[in-house]
């Protein structure tokens, strides 16, 4: 029988785990290439054989999105599987149209197809967009499972933009390792919190060996998700983080509305910022699609080192890469911080910018006045240190989840802003998690992990 020729559409993280899940053994289909978009400089790679399995002795290449069309028609491809997040549902739609009109079937795959299942309990922290405040939620959920006298380990979803077949397990427990493992800015700005806090992180590109390995550690497996995609593996308790400051968002945006409609409980996030109007607006927004969820309110004070430097200065804020770029977020931490403590001045530092931070301000030119902390690669980084160099400022104001300082020299004065998740009001995490283990079984012996089918 003939196998179907398909190609997968990604950005070096969701495409790679619904093959490995889905497609890498299943000899009815012929993955011929991914496709990659989003994120600098992964493209023109290969998924290495030692991961692609039996079916694929020579790996699978990986070609730029525009090169799909061309892809299709070349290959005769009958089918195309979308496979990257926090996107309009008007783009993945324009991806069908193109698709389509080139000849192949246009596919998402479903939460069931593509979640492994777990022996240990799963807590699942997740979000409609990017930039809605997972990470202090994820910090905030292992803390007070530490509390209950569990053994957490952290499973982020994936970033591997390096050597694809050395990234297949990765293990985090103390800072040295980000160093070993060679990670990028936006790895660091995940994994670090986490080590610093005492929880053990793993990611990588196989998440069914990355559990089973996890699994012989913890008590508790807690999905820490990117963007605002789905969990990989199917959980006992689903947490979703909205934000007020985007709303509408939560049902216009793929696949957020698709974590909502499965959460149990959402967390409506930022409260303490946002009019309260929109905070209102959003939690009508969450019942008219899940009814049954439980909505926490919360907020994430600042806190701020040095702040008397911000006074009367011409501050550079320097913000989390992700939330400006596809997050689409026009301010931040360091912002806030920015206005609360007297800047004289936000400096623009477009005017500034050199390589490849330019061309980000290129592709995502509602960035603004803020310099978002880019570091895919040696070369970003040292492009974001020369352009920090160059503005005309008199402090740096670094809103960015872990201390900027350590990766990129800076000269300037500079203030660090740090945040937490504050639960405003009735109910609250504890309780919930609480419950959850509330006369929980002991784990069955070890198994290998299955897909839920």
């Amino acid at each position: 029988m003939r196998r179907k020729k398909t190609i997968i559409m990604g950005a070096a993280g969701r495409d790679f785990h619904d093959f490995n899940v889905v497609f890498r053994d299943d000899e009815g289909y012929e993955v011929v290439a991914f496709t990659a978009t989003q994120i600098p400089n992964i493209d023109g790679r290969r998924y290495p054989a030692s991961l692609a399995g039996r079916l694929y002795p020579k790996g699978i290449p990986i070609f730029p999105e525009s090169d799909l069309e061309e892809l299709i028609r070349k290959h005769e491809i009958d089918e195309v599987v979308f496979a990257y997040s926090d996107v309009t549902y008007q783009h993945v739609m324009r991806c069908s149209s193109i698709v389509n009109a080139a000849g192949a079937s246009f596919a998402v795959l479903g939460a069931r197809q593509t979640m492994i299942a777990s022996r240990k309990p799963v807590v699942s922290v997740c979000a409609v967009r990017t930039g809605c405040g997972k990470s202090q939620t994820t910090r905030k959920v292992a803390q007070i499972l530490r509390a209950m006298g569990k053994k957490v380990v952290a499973i982020r979803h994936p970033m591997p933009y390096g050597d694809l077949a050395k990234q297949r397990v990765q293990r985090f427990a103390k800072l040295e390792d980000l160093e070993t493992h060679e990670c990028t800015i936006e790895e660091i700005e995940e994994y670090e919190p986490h080590i610093v806090s005492g929880t053990t992180v793993y990611a990588g590109v196989d998440y069914g060996d990355i559990l089973a390995q996890a699994e012989e550690e913890a008590d508790v497996i807690l999905w820490d998700g990117g963007n605002n995609d789905l969990p990989f593996y199917k959980p006992d308790l689903h947490i979703v983080v909205a934000d007020p400051l985007r709303v509408g968002n939560e049902l216009t945006y793929y696949p957020g509305e698709a974590n909502l409609r499965l959460a149990d409980v959402v967390i409506i996030h930022k409260v303490d910022s946002a009019d309260g109007g929109a905070v209102e607006r959003l939690r009508a927004n969450i019942r008219s699609v899940n009814a049954r969820a439980i909505i926490i309110d919360a907020a994430s004070p600042i806190s701020v080192d040095h702040a008397d430097r911000i006074l009367g200065k011409r501050a550079l804020v320097v913000e989390d890469g992700p939330t400006l770029t596809h997050g689409e977020m026009r301010f931040g931490a360091g912002t806030v911080a920015a206005r609360k403590f007297g800047a004289s001045e936000i400096v623009d530092p477009r005017p500034y910018v050199v390589g490849t931070i330019a061309e980000t301000f290129k592709k995502y030119p509602g960035i603004g006045t803020l310099l978002p902390a880019m570091g895919y690669g040696g070369e970003q980084v040292r492009d974001l240190g020369a352009t920090i160099d160059k503005v005309p400022c008199d402090v740096v104001v670094i809103g960015t989840p872990i201390d900027l300082r350590r990766v990129v020299a800076i000269e300037k004065p500079t203030v660090r802003v740090s945040y937490e998740l504050q639960e405003i009001g009735e109910p609250t995490l504890a309780p919930i998690l609480e419950k959850l283990f509330a006369g929980k079984p002991a784990a069955p012996a070890a198994k290998k992990p299955t897909r839920i089918r």
